[in-house]
């Protein structure tokens, strides 16, 4: 029997997330969107709590959390407001990458400062990247070109950037946005929600990266994408469980109280329906995400495709449950008296920011045709194809 039950301790870290949610982050989430910004008071709040460097290993001073546990917590974070945890400074996405691989010199500087209690801002640069070009010059690589918009682009003071160099191999490389300015913040309005995000693209002019930068390269540089992206795409998928629970207990609390024809709409059987049908897509999404941490903790070889499968279930699950709360508000779900509509919007922002559907089904794909990286453990080809229909 497979369990998630959090330990004590655990539990009451969850807690102490959740109290933080909806004493902090849900009653600011309208002021906080308006600034575009999470203010200096919250940061501070945040790290007080200590909810700043759930991932980071410990050497760098962070909590280095098992992925089962962080998925817990950031659910209960994100089901006060989905934007203004993503608007949270320090490592993000990086984070994973500094998990797998934080013994690595280039990240001297940045652990020094993170030694210190001051976590700088890291903006991840993943792979998908039309506009950029990486290119091999001698002792050192050029990036020239800008990126699409990304999360915290705006505040970054280093950034780790996924790429692929003009010969097709795999490489990630670390910046530091000091003295040369390796890299300049292009400012915009990008989308209509995750606004306190610090989303901006960056620009790339004929930007030199020493080969001490050069955090691994061909086959290490993808081995290392896929571990940490494993954890990337879990952590986001439960934020997005986070956001689909807060518009589901608002959905059921609104209907319960309203009524109609002198009864609560919540009695009515269409209502009652679409409404049992959000919770059915929020406790899928809810235990897939779960699932997949405890593969990445195991350490299992099957850990990468069940990531993708729940991040791309919750992706569903984001379009379905927040327009279905704006739906059961009538025309209340299109006012900013509620917050449904801004959760509908956070939703669309986070699904398109980092990898969609058709992303997530193309990386799954992938893994069950390479037999070299799966091995005859996860062999689910011929596990489907050697099953009995039931």
């Amino acid at each position: 029997m497979v369990s998630f039950k959090p330990s004590d301790d655990e539990a009451a870290f969850i807690h102490v997330a959740k109290d933080f949610a909806f004493e902090f982050i849900r009653p600011a989430a309208r002021e906080t969107e308006k600034n575009r910004k999470v203010s200096q008071g919250m940061v501070k709040k945040l790290k007080e709590i200590g909810m700043d460097t759930l991932e980071l290993p410990e050497s760098f001073g962070g909590m280095e959390l098992p992925i089962l546990s962080q998925v817990q917590i950031l659910e209960e974070l994100a089901s006060g407001d989905l934007a203004t945890v993503q608007g949270f400074p320090g490592a993000g996405e990086a984070g994973a990458f500094i998990r797998e691989a934080g013994d690595h010199p280039a990240f001297a500087s940045f652990k020094k400062a993170c030694q210190t209690g001051n976590v700088p801002t890291i903006a991840f640069c993943h792979r998908n990247q039309p506009k950029l070009t990486i290119t091999h010059h001698e002792e050192s690589y050029i990036i020239d070109g800008e990126t699409v918009p990304l999360r915290m682009g705006q505040y970054a003071e280093y950034v780790l950037l996924h790429g692929k160099e003009q010969s097709g191999e795999d490489i990630i490389l670390w910046l530091h946005n000091g003295p040369d300015a390796s890299f300049k913040a292009v400012e915009g309005d990008y989308r209509l929600g995750l606004l306190s995000a610090g989303f901006a693209c960056l620009s790339f002019r004929h930007a030199s990266v020493s080969k001490e930068s050069v955090i691994a390269s061909g086959r290490d540089a993808t081995k290392l994408a896929a571990q940490a992206m494993s954890r990337i795409r879990v952590m986001e998928a439960a934020k997005e469980v986070g956001l689909i629970t807060g518009a589901l207990d608002y959905t059921v609390e609104y209907t319960a109280s309203r009524k109609a024809f002198g009864s609560e709409i919540a009695k009515f059987q269409g209502v009652s329906f679409n409404v049992a049908q959000m919770a059915i897509h929020v406790k899928g999404a809810r235990h897939l995400v779960l699932y997949a941490a405890k593969q990445i903790d195991e350490g299992t070889s099957e850990a990468i495709f069940h990531s993708t499968q729940a991040l791309q279930n919750a992706h569903r699950a984001v379009r379905f449950v927040t327009d279905s709360a704006v739906q059961l508000l009538g025309g209340h779900g299109y006012v900013q008296d509620h917050p449904v509509e801004k959760w509908m919007r956070d939703g669309q922002a986070q699904i398109a920011w980092l990898e969609q559907e058709r992303d997530l089904n193309t990386y799954a794909g992938e893994w069950i045709l390479d037999k070299a990286e799966r091995g005859e453990a996860g062999d689910l080809v011929r596990t489907v194809s050697t099953s009995s229909p039931s």
